[in-house]
C-alpha cells in the first residue's frame, strides 16, 4: 500500500518513470478486468487504454487520485465500459466474424462454444453494474474479497452477498428449468 502512495505522489509529480510504471503494473490488470465484462479483445485493448489515458488527463488537471491508484483506475475502467455500453445500447452494431478458427473439427462443438459465450455475456449483462464488477473482479481478475471491497468501497459482507446474488442469477439464467413430464 505505502508502495502505491509513493508511487502515486511520483505520477502525480508527472515524473516520467513513475507514469512507465504505472502503465507497467496496471495495464494488464485493468485490460483483464475491461475485456471479462466487453468479451472482445480489441475493444477491451481500446477500453483499457482511454483508462490510462483519462488518469494523464487528470494529472494534468490536478483532479488524480489523492489516496488509492488502483480503485481509481478500477472506478475509471467501470465507467468506460459503462459508457461503451451506453453508447452501443442507443447505435446497436452487429459484429460479423468472417473467419472463425478452431483446433476443433466438429462444427457443432463450435457453434456450441459460440453460443456458451453468447449466453454468458447476455446473462451478465442482465446483472446491476454493481454485480457485473464484483464477478468480474473476483472471477475475472480473481482479486480476494477484502481487495474487491477496498477496491469498490464496500465491505467484505456487502461484497459476499453482491457475489452471491450475482451467481444466483446467472445461475438462473445459463442453467435450462428442468421440467418433469408426467
Amino acid at each position: 500500500m505505502q508502495d502505491e502512495l509513493a508511487l502515486l505522489a511520483r505520477a502525480r509529480a508527472l515524473d516520467p518513470d513513475a507514469l512507465a510504471q504505472v502503465h507497467d503494473t496496471y495495464f494488464a490488470p485493468i485490460f483483464r478486468y475491461v475485456a471479462f465484462r466487453v468479451g472482445d479483445r480489441h475493444t477491451a485493448e481500446d477500453l483499457a487504454s482511454e483508462v490510462f489515458t483519462r488518469f494523464l488527463s487528470a494529472l494534468r488537471d490536478r483532479t488524480a487520485p489523492q489516496n488509492t491508484l488502483r480503485g481509481w483506475l478500477y472506478g475509471v475502467a467501470a465507467r468506460v465500459v459503462s459508457d461503451h455500453y451506453r453508447k452501443h445500447y442507443r447505435a446497436p452494431q452487429v459484429e460479423l466474424d468472417e473467419s472463425i478458427v478452431s483446433s476443433e473439427s466438429n462444427p457443432a462443438d463450435i457453434v456450441e462454444t459460440m453460443l456458451t459465450h453468447e449466453d454468458l455475456k447476455q446473462a451478465m449483462s442482465e446483472l446491476t453494474d454493481e454485480q457485473q464488477n464484483v464477478i468480474s473482479l473476483r472471477f475475472g481478475y480473481e482479486l480476494p474479497i477484502q481487495e474487491v471491497a477496498r477496491t469498490l468501497g464496500k465491505t467484505e459482507g456487502a461484497i459476499k452477498q453482491l457475489q452471491a446474488r450475482a451467481i444466483a442469477t446467472l445461475a438462473r439464467k445459463l442453467v435450462p428449468s428442468q421440467t418433469v413430464d408426467l
